[in-house]
């Protein structure tokens, strides 16, 4: 009986273009609607310039796309048009809430599934090296870059070798500087009106935290869902916590594969703290290791260690997020206390004046409660609705009736 062969595997070589909104979960925290509304309108502008230029969208996932091109050419034309018109739809919109796209382009063998997706190597560098743009800016690998040069008028600056996370092999970066690109007015101006430095965002008036992907350190390939099961519990678990403002897990996972740096971070996202960790697996045994980092210096806050069963996944999961969970509230309102005390006068908010008055209000003494009472009453007098200072004046003012004092 003749033995039926198996199906042969779709590649090709194409040009991939991964994209994303630098910084988008801030936006929708700022204002989920109007951000919303402004991705669509800007997407009908974009998906048009993909289509001229020959290119295919793949897939989109939230603020971002994957495309192919079936040259590179193409694929760089149509990313400068698009960082164009992005840059000019910007013009008047007050710098933290422009969106800003950060652009990746590789050339590369990929692998066709049914339905159209596209996987391989050649998708994951495009992805690595959206990941490492500037907001507003576009990189591109070697691979792409010798295929472009002489063909498309555009600068490179040569980034040198990067090593990608999860990506076997240095690769080549160049990062677009500057062009002279045919059909726009002056697109070097255009592009280089992003700022070259991040600038950081403001952060919101509550504690702010990003859990990034952890780090898979089992020997074993393919353990990776492991590590995102964590991710995703977790983000879950402190959504649920109405004191915090949580970037989304698809942003977080933005850097999956990144080496990052908190100060980084935190300037990319408006965050105040990182989760990060990491998840090992040696046979039936698993050990997870989660610390919280403060943005602003890179200072460990909290850290902890846990340690479990194959076997028992689901049980272990929902322990380490209930914990974890319960011990970032007290560390991260200890952090809070001392960031707060690190801030020059002027620039104290009402947030800032209420936190410092926490531990007078908690201490449960009567001298201390008077002085809780006094921060509170100037958090008041710069917003007088602001909820949580209101609150916690109510619980003073509770206090000095227990104390038998007047009012």
């Amino acid at each position: 009986m003749e033995q039926e062969q198996p199906a042969r595997v779709g590649r090709r070589l194409a040009a991939i273009v991964a994209a994303d909104v630098a910084g988008y979960s801030r936006l929708m925290g700022l204002d989920e609607v109007g951000t919303a509304r402004t991705l669509r309108e800007h997407r009908k502008v974009t998906d048009a310039l993909v289509a001229k230029h020959g290119g295919r969208l793949v897939k989109s996932t939230g603020d971002g796309v994957l495309l192919e091109f079936p040259s590179v050419v193409d694929a760089v034309e149509c990313a400068l048009a698009v960082q164009a018109v992005m840059a000019e739809r910007n013009q008047g919109v007050p710098e933290d809430r422009r969106m800003l796209l950060r652009i990746g382009i590789n050339l590369g063998d990929i692998l066709i599934e049914e339905g159209g997706d596209i996987l391989g190597d050649g998708v994951n560098v495009a992805a690595r090296l959206e990941g490492i743009a500037e907001p507003g800016g576009i990189c591109i690998s070697a691979s792409a870059c010798e295929q472009v040069r002489g063909k498309v008028p555009v600068d490179f600056t040569d980034l040198g070798e990067q090593k990608l996370k999860n990506i076997d092999r240095p690769v080549r970066v160049y990062a677009i500087k500057s062009s002279n690109h045919r059909g726009m007015d002056n697109p070097t101006r255009v592009l280089s009106s992003y700022p070259k430095a991040r600038k950081p965002l403001p952060l919101p008036e509550k504690p702010s935290i990003v859990v990034l992907p952890f780090d898979n350190m089992s020997a074993e390939d393919g353990q990776g869902y492991l590590a995102d099961g964590f991710v995703e519990a977790i983000t879950a678990a402190l959504s649920c916590i109405r004191s915090f403002f949580v970037i989304a897990r698809s942003s977080a996972f933005t850097y999956k594969g990144r080496a990052t740096d908190a100060r980084e971070v935190g300037t990319e996202l408006g965050v105040a703290y990182l989760l990060e960790g990491s998840v090992q697996k040696v046979g039936n045994r698993l050990r997870i290791i989660v610390q919280l980092i403060e943005t602003e210096g890179g200072a460990h806050v909290w850290s902890s260690r846990y340690d479990g069963m194959l076997d028992e996944f689901f049980d272990l999961q929902d322990r380490i997020t209930q914990q974890v969970a319960g011990a970032l509230q007290p560390s991260i309102r200890l952090a809070e206390i001392e960031r707060s005390r690190r801030r020059r006068p002027q620039d104290l908010s009402s947030y800032d004046y209420t936190i410092r008055a926490m531990p007078h209000a908690w201490a449960l003494e009567k001298e201390e409660s008077s002085k809780a009472l006094e921060l509170l009453e100037i958090a008041l007098g710069i917003d007088p609705e602001y909820p949580l200072a209101l609150a916690l004046a109510g619980w003073c003012h509770a206090q000095r009736s227990v104390y038998n004092q007047t009012c």
